[in-house]
């Protein structure tokens, strides 16, 4: 019986292997496959970019560094740190918004009730909860995951970052 080893290796923004799909079947041009280190790396700091979508429901990658503009949803969403470490501000807004889907902009100074914050390292996962203002912060660049719908900060690229 021979032993084998296995080695994990978990990407980051500074160290990702382009990965490949394999079409076992179907037309290429139905799928998609990105590689969310690679589209953060290429995108400004907490530009939205859509890397899956199933109908109005997106997943979306966040280059995180420095300071992010302060964010609100009608609906909640969902972030995943995938690398880096993150903090997440969160007020309760006092005129949330109540219509809509996808992240929106709170404006500079929004107003409302301080909740505190989280810090993501990898790994971690935090709900951007409905009807509150969240802002990322970080001292070194990272990678985040949002689930959202898609909205009007939705960027979709996907000419740049589908295989062809």
């Amino acid at each position: 019986m021979t032993e084998s080893s296995f080695h994990t290796v978990f990407a980051s923004l500074d160290g990702y292997r382009k990965g490949e799909i394999e079409i076992t079947s179907g037309d290429a041009r139905h799928y998609v496959f990105s590689n969310v280190f690679e589209v953060a790396a290429h995108s400004a700091p907490y530009e939205k970019v859509v890397v899956g979508k199933n109908l109005d429901y997106v997943i979306e990658t966040l280059r995180t560094e420095g300071q992010s503009a302060w964010f609100a949803c009608a609906h909640d969403e969902f972030v995943i740190l995938m690398d880096g470490e993150v903090r997440i501000d969160f007020i309760q807004l006092a005129a949330p918004p109540k219509s809509g889907i996808g992240t929106v902009h709170a404006g500079a100074n929004p107003t409302g009730r301080l909740m505190g914050h989280v810090v993501l390292r990898r790994g971690h996962q935090a709900l951007l909860p409905a009807g509150c203002a969240y802002r990322f912060s970080a001292e070194k660049s990272g990678v985040a995951l949002v689930q959202t719908m898609v909205g009007e900060l939705s960027v979709q690229k996907w000419a740049d970052i589908c295989l062809h």
